[in-house]
C-alpha cells in the first residue's frame, strides 16, 4: 500500500522541527545539496521512529527537483511539502542567493504544483527580510509573482548591477517567494491543495548563528535585542504555526505569509528605538 509522502527540502533545524511534528504519518524525503546532511537528517528522523529517506537535492536545478520529485513518488502521493533550505547573505554571492532562494524557489513550488495530491499542503519558509525590502511597483510585484520560471532571473530588478548588496538580494529573494505563493496557490488550487508561507525571524539555527558571527551580527544581536519578544526564536516555535497551516485547522488559509518575527519588524518600522 502506497504511503502519502511528504517531501522536505533543505535538512535544517527548521524543517526538522516541521518533520518531527508533522511527519509521523508520511514518508519522508528530504533532499539536500549536501547528501551527507540529507543523510543526517534521515538518520535522526529514523532513530526516533519516522520513515526517512533522503535525497541529493540542488535547489538551484530544475532537473535535481524533478529528479527528487520522480523520487519521492516512487512512494506514493505527494500530499505535503515543506521548502526549508536557501542560503543566507553571510554565505554566499548574489547571484548565488537569486539563482537558489528565489528562481529554486519558484521552480519547486511549481513542479510540486503539478502532482500535488487533493487535500495537499505546502509551505515554504521565506523571512522577515522580505518585509524589510522598501515597496516595490505594483508591476514589479506581479513580475515577481507571475513571469514564467525560464525567465524570473531575467528580469530587470533582479540584474546583479541593479542590487546593492547580498542583503538586498536575500530581500527580492524573499520578497518573491510571498509573491510567487500568492500565484501558485491559485494554481495549486486548482488540484484541490493549498500553499502558504512562513516568514520567521531571527530562529537560533546553525545558518543563524553563521549570522551572528558575520559582518551583520551586532546589527542581528540588536535587532532581537530590541524587539518586542526580546530573544531569537526557535525553530519549535515555527513549526508551531506549520502545524496550523498544514492540518485542517487551516483549511481556510491559502496563498498567505505568516510573519514570526518576536515583534522584530514591528520595531523596524516604528519602535522608538529603530534607527529607521
Amino acid at each position: 500500500m502506497e504511503k502519502q509522502v511528504m517531501l522536505v527540502v533543505g535538512a535544517g533545524q527548521i524543517s526538522l522541527a516541521i518533520a518531527r511534528r508533522l511527519g509521523a504519518d508520511y514518508q519522508i524525503i528530504v533532499g539536500d545539496k549536501n547528501l551527507e546532511h540529507a543523510q543526517k537528517f534521515e538518520q535522526t528522523l529514523t532513530e526516533a521512529g519516522f520513515n526517512a529517506k533522503a535525497s541529493e537535492t540542488d535547489l538551484a536545478s530544475r532537473d535535481s527537483i524533478k529528479e527528487t520529485i520522480k523520487f519521492a513518488t516512487t512512494f506514493g502521493e505527494i500530499k505535503a511539502l515543506v521548502n526549508g533550505a536557501g542560503l543566507s547573505p553571510s554565505q554566499a554571492k548574489t547571484e548565488d542567493i537569486l539563482k537558489v532562494d528565489l528562481y529554486g524557489t519558484a521552480v519547486l513550488l511549481e513542479e510540486v504544483g503539478k502532482v500535488i495530491a487533493k487535500g495537499g499542503v505546502g509551505i515554504t519558509i521565506s523571512s522577515q527580510s522580505g518585509h524589510r525590502l522598501h515597496a516595490l511597483t505594483t508591476e514589479q510585484d506581479r513580475q515577481l509573482a507571475t513571469t514564467p520560471t525560464s525567465k524570473l532571473l531575467q528580469l530587470p530588478i533582479l540584474q546583479p548591477e541593479n542590487i546593492a548588496d547580498t542583503l538586498q538580494a536575500y530581500q527580492l529573494a524573499k520578497r518573491c517567494n510571498e509573491k510567487r505563493v500568492m500565484a501558485e496557490a491559485i494554481n495549486w488550487a486548482k488540484r484541490g491543495a493549498r500553499l502558504n508561507a512562513i516568514a520567521p525571524g531571527i530562529i537560533v539555527t546553525p545558518l543563524a548563528l553563521d549570522e551572528f558571527n558575520g559582518i551583520r551580527g551586532d546589527f542581528y544581536r540588536k535587532m532581537f535585542a530590541q524587539s518586542p519578544a526580546g530573544r531569537p526564536g526557535t525553530a519549535d516555535e515555527v513549526a508551531n504555526v506549520a502545524e496550523l497551516l498544514m492540518t485542517q485547522q487551516g483549511a481556510f488559509i491559502t496563498g498567505s505569509t505568516f510573519l514570526i518575527d518576536g515583534g522584530a519588524t514591528a520595531n523596524y518600522f516604528y519602535g522608538q528605538q529603530s534607527d529607521n
